[in-house]
């Protein structure tokens, strides 16, 4: 009688058990996605549905509008391998001091205005690639 009661205890504990994993993926997946896009992806995507996203492009030397004090800025952002498309995006906070025109950056935000424009919450600009050369020549003189 004991196996049977025993049998019966780990059947329930990995029930319980599946069922608070199956529970937290789900929620982990349908409450607080952000998608990684690059600009022609969220252009094809429902923004209905595209509650927040993180976009990746490069800032166009067009219509770059930084505030006084650099304390946010509207700009077209530009699909990395469909130059043609863009997407206005409109950041209020500090600027990476990285941050000019043809600098690729990353946004995270939803988008407005029916989806015609991006409103970031966050802007991170990736590092240019002379200070990856510069790292590479000091690595090579330390070796």
């Amino acid at each position: 009688m004991a196996k049977k009661s025993s049998k019966a205890v780990y059947a329930v504990a990995l029930f319980l058990f599946l069922g608070g994993l199956g529970y937290l993926i789900f929620s982990g997946l349908t409450e607080d996605s952000v998608y990684f896009l690059n600009v022609s992806e969220a252009l094809s995507m429902d923004h209905a549905e595209l509650k927040q996203a993180r976009l990746f492009g490069k800032v166009s030397p067009r219509n770059l509008e930084i505030i006084d004090g650099k304390i946010g800025a509207n700009f077209d952002l530009l699909d990395k391998i469909e130059s043609g498309k863009s997407l206005r995006v409109e950041f209020k906070g500090a600027l990476p001091d990285t941050f000019k025109d043809d600098a690729e950056v990353i946004v995270e935000g939803t988008f407005i205005n029916d989806g015609r424009i991006f409103k970031a919450r966050t802007l991170v600009t990736k590092c240019p690639s002379k200070y990856e050369e510069q790292s590479k020549e000091m690595d090579k003189s330390k070796g």
